[in-house]
């Protein structure tokens, strides 16, 4: 992407279009997301507790089975563009994954089986519950609460994650953060990306000499498509997370920490109250008026809003779709379990 991650926990503007073969995704970013309209007479209220007595893993998961749908649909369209998968490995190769490898050693504690081992199970097992290869993992010191993950060639994608983020959350919840990192990985979500934004650049540059304008036209065009995808792309990994915490709860208490918590007053936060607030930003955008300043509001962001991300994760938790998935898992011992 440009100089910022391709997704984070934390709210990021738009970035300017200036080519930098790094690509990262995080978890905590706040971009504007088109929703169709304001779901009406939708039930939010006190929200079950959907986490089965153990955990399960999906053998056979695959990306589409819980991607957004507005995910799905603009994936197809960079998949469709003629070349661009081949520019992309022109253009990148390993260079740039190698300069965040180096910096992240050097300025990180790279997590195994004998540092922090905590972190590294869950990070095992929170793979293994979606069907993917673990990544490399990295803590780094950082009073800003976020995670993020870069994959450019696919061959050593690493996730990193902030102390502050470590503190912040509970170990469920810290898990729930390494599951939504691990979505992206497993939808490509960083190939595309890189991908899109080359083709922004290279929009912009168009030469066609008899319509002044058209390239940067193109572009602008294009940065739409591509903001429209990673807003969505971000519910994808909220899905993703749903999936390895299996348990509502824990994703949107994830939301709302990041929203407002702080460790001093963790034990005084309520997920319903927080699920309240998002059906009353609903029904405040629910207007004409109000759904104008909404997006106006969250256009130039990076990230759905963190009370939008809640009530899309509320509402998926409910669906057919999502029971379904659990009913195909086969339990597995947590690691929890297996010290017991």
């Amino acid at each position: 992407m440009a100089s910022t991650p391709f997704s984070t926990l934390c709210h990021f503007h738009k970035p300017s279009l200036r080519f930098l073969a790094l690509d990262r995704s995080s978890f905590c970013g706040a971009s504007a997301i088109s929703f169709p309209k304001v779901r009406k007479n939708r039930k939010m209220g006190t929200l079950p507790v959907s986490r089965i007595s153990s955990a399960v893993a999906f053998r056979d998961l695959d990306a589409d089975d819980f991607r957004h749908p507005l995910d799905q649909q603009n994936t197809l369209i960079l998949r469709a563009i003629p070349g661009l998968n081949e520019l992309g490995k022109a253009l990148l190769g390993t260079v740039a994954e190698q300069v965040m490898l180096l910096e992240n050693i050097g300025t990180s504690v790279l997590v195994s089986k004998s540092q922090l081992p905590d972190l590294y199970h869950l990070m095992v097992e929170a793979a293994e519950i979606l069907n993917v290869d673990a990544p490399d993992l990295y803590v780094r010191q950082s009073p800003v609460p976020n995670a993020y993950t870069l994959a450019i060639s696919g061959k050593r994608p690493f996730v990193v994650i902030h102390t502050s983020l470590v503190e912040l959350l509970t170990k469920a919840e810290l898990q729930a953060v390494l599951a939504h990192e691990l979505g992206h990985l497993k939808c490509d979500h960083g190939v595309w990306l890189t991908y899109a934004n080359i083709l922004t650049l290279g929009a912009y540059t168009v030469p066609v000499p008899s319509v002044v304008g058209i390239g940067g036209m193109i572009a602008r065009t294009l940065e739409e498509q591509l903001f429209r995808w990673l807003r969505a792309a971000e519910l994808t990994c909220d899905r993703a997370a749903l999936l390895v915490a299996q348990d509502p709860k824990v994703v949107i208490s994830v939301l709302m920490k990041l929203a407002g918590g702080c460790p001093s007053m963790a034990d005084q936060l309520n997920v319903d109250a927080f699920l309240e607030q998002a059906r009353s930003y609903e029904k405040a955008a629910s207007s004409p008026i109000g759904w104008y300043i909404r997006n106006a509001q969250t256009r130039q962001l990076s990230h759905p809003l963190p009370v939008l991300r809640a009530s899309e994760i509320d509402e998926w938790s409910r669906t057919p779709a999502y029971k379904s998935i659990l009913k195909r898992g086969i339990q597995i011992k947590t690691k929890e379990q297996s010290v017991q």
